[in-house]
């Protein structure tokens, strides 16, 4: 099969969204697109490791995120990043104790 530009895309948007533009950032980011060919394949393996929707999650993770490397979507899966939800992400509080001045101590 001969992987061109083109067919690396449209393989990326039949999973998803955020894979197309993935993998479009990734043949784009380099001078001649044909460099990024080998970083495409492997998302190619990792969507048959890990499933497409946890790609496809990935993917998206990554471009929030302003990376756009292999590695990071690697990383990313790897670590179940995937399957962390933004809102459990942002709802974290500090726990109250004696050394948090609160914001009375800054008026």
């Amino acid at each position: 099969m001969e992987w061109t530009p083109e067919r690396l895309i449209h393989w990326g948007e039949t999973i998803g969204v955020a894979t197309g533009r993935f993998v479009s950032k990734l043949l784009h980011m380099r001078r001649h697109p044909e460099h990024g060919y080998r970083a495409c394949l492997g998302l190619f393996s990792l969507a048959k490791r890990y499933g497409k929707t946890r790609l496809e999650a990935a993917c998206l993770l990554a471009l929030e995120l302003g990376v756009t490397k292999y590695s990071h979507v690697r990383d990313i899966l790897a670590n179940n990043r995937d399957q962390v939800s933004q809102q459990d992400a942002t709802q974290w509080t500090s726990p109250e104790h004696e050394h948090v001045r609160g914001p009375s101590y800054y008026q």
